[in-house]
């Protein structure tokens, strides 16, 4: 509890494919911040149905709803588990960073399972936060997404994927997102 009396929310990293590594701003958050990562047992070649059940499972063994992290991937997971979850009371709010366009023609083989993009609109606060630059993306198909969801936007210009190679470091400005999103505190 802060000085306020106000709860601090837990954060859950949701990374994408292949995970983050250790330059991504996940990877720093949850070292820095102490955020917990959602680990999966396939990186390589997710199924959307098992990443489903996995986050329903580590979300009913937190105490209180959480804020989720996602990205990549990560974010195609939040909106497929929560059209089909009946534990939706578990999250208050999600950053959405960097989702993929999975229905584009180059899509890799591992991740056609995650097709047809989910396009229901989430049941809490979200904000998707894109880059006009992002090889896995499209920024219209970004705004689509975003706007399907009911997410806010936020475009960070000419920053590709969003991850370790974008030049972010501890990405201040995504900790402030989490921290609007949540209304308080993070822990």
């Amino acid at each position: 509890m802060t000085d306020a009396g106000q709860r601090s929310s837990k954060v859950l990293l949701l990374p994408g494919w292949l995970n983050s590594g250790p330059s991504h701003w996940q990877s720093r958050w949850e070292v820095s911040h102490g955020f917990e990562r959602v680990l999966q047992d396939d990186w390589d070649w997710p199924r959307r149905g098992d990443w489903m059940a996995r986050l329903d499972e580590v979300l009913l063994a937190q105490p209180q709803p959480v804020v989720l992290a996602a990205h990549r991937l990560g974010c195609h997971l939040i909106v497929a588990w929560a059209a089909h979850s009946r534990h939706l009371d578990r999250v208050s709010a999600a950053l959405l960073v960097a989702p993929p366009d999975t229905e584009r023609e180059d899509t890799p083989p591992n991740l056609f399972n995650w097709r047809p993009i989910v396009r229901t609109r989430l049941p809490f606060a979200s904000l998707a936060v894109v880059s006009t630059n992002d090889p896995f993306c499209a920024i219209d198909r970004a705004q689509a997404m975003a706007q399907d969801w009911g997410a806010d936007l936020v475009s960070i210009g000419e920053r590709g994927h969003v991850n370790g190679d974008s030049g972010l470091g501890k990405w201040p400005a995504g900790i402030a997102w989490l921290e609007q999103l949540s209304g308080g505190p993070l822990r």
